[in-house]
């Protein structure tokens, strides 16, 4: 690990203005510490904001969700507002890390984390998202556990959150502070797919803080659930992955919102699912029509991963029948 310089911000203010002379924010330091232990990442400074006001997780006059950006993925998982109206977003977080990194892993670290790559983690390998121009290993490599969808020629790496694919399904807003002031980022538009520049992976201007995440107001009742499959039962990033959230009235489905994880660049909304599905009412041939046709649609497997393409469209089905039911 290189030297670096280590700072307590007593205050947002203080933070944004340490990290606009170049300093990289840290609260949990489960993802950061890692990287600079293998020198992926070498920051000068380190400014710790684990002490800064950003926890609570309350619901608006609108009645939006909102979760701090320093909440942790435990104490969020295990909030009863979230577990009762949202637990696609519960089950993805208990299905992540471990419960050690859990309890000190936050909500923005999790989103903020970089990509599981071997690839990107071994220093000695081409990575155009950790060397810009050096090339990407893992096109003719061993891309077993890479994208399918959203990649491109220079690079072909997963997200590797849960509680992402979550918050893309219900279309939530990443809240920022800046030097510039507040502003807010859609989450399909805050993860930012590899294109030609895969070292850019946020929607964030120099110094921005995330400060929460909020899940607009859905309408209710509102079935949810995230379904999450991986080489072995815990500890383990998803090969593949399904948030399900549906609207029922009269028996007939008013709003679906899906999206996949482990088979993206970014965490990925399947739009043409959710348009198959609305209007109509729940059954076994719906579910299985829909995933089919229009889950893996877009699809670029690799030469170790095309197995990902059924399981994709295997994984949506099945969430959308254990969340959806039969007539």
């Amino acid at each position: 690990m290189y030297p670096f310089t280590f700072t307590k911000a007593a205050g947002t203010r203080e933070a944004i203005d340490a990290a606009r002379r170049g300093g990289r924010y840290i609260a949990g330091g489960t993802t950061l510490v890692d990287l600079m232990r293998e020198t992926v990442e070498r920051p000068e400074t380190l400014i710790d904001i684990a002490g800064l006001p950003l926890r609570e997780i309350t619901v608006t006059a609108r009645g939006a969700l909102r979760i701090g950006a320093l909440a942790l993925m435990a104490d969020a998982a295990a909030h009863p507002k979230v577990r009762t109206t949202y637990p696609v977003i519960s089950q993805a977080l208990e299905l992540s890390a471990s419960p050690q990194l859990r309890n000190m892993a936050t909500i923005g670290g999790n989103i903020m984390q970089r990509t599981r790559c071997t690839y990107f983690r071994d220093v000695s390998a081409a990575c155009n998202k950790r060397r810009p121009g050096s090339g990407c290993s893992a096109l003719e490599g061993v891309n077993r556990t890479h994208a399918i969808l959203g990649t491109s020629g220079e690079c072909v790496a997963t997200h590797p959150s849960d509680v992402a694919v979550a918050f893309a399904a219900l279309e939530a807003t990443v809240h920022l502070l800046g030097p510039d002031g507040e502003r807010s980022v859609a989450f399909a538009d805050f993860l930012l797919p590899p294109g030609t520049t895969p070292d850019r992976e946020q929607n964030l201007r120099p110094g921005e803080l995330i400060t929460a995440v909020e899940i607009p107001a859905h309408p209710r009742p509102l079935k949810s659930g995230y379904l999450k499959v991986r080489d072995r039962q815990s500890y383990e990033f998803a090969l593949t992955s399904a948030a399900v959230a549906l609207h029922l009235r009269a028996g007939v489905i008013r709003e679906a919102k899906v999206a996949a994880g482990g088979v993206g660049t970014v965490p990925w909304k399947l739009p043409a699912v959710e348009r198959h599905l609305v209007g109509r009412r729940p059954s076994d041939a719906l579910w299985a029509a829909a995933a089919a046709a229009l889950a893996a649609d877009g699809a670029r497997p690799l030469t170790h991963n095309r197995f990902k393409v059924e399981l994709l469209k295997r994984t949506v089905e099945r969430q959308l029948r254990i969340v959806g039911g039969t007539a």
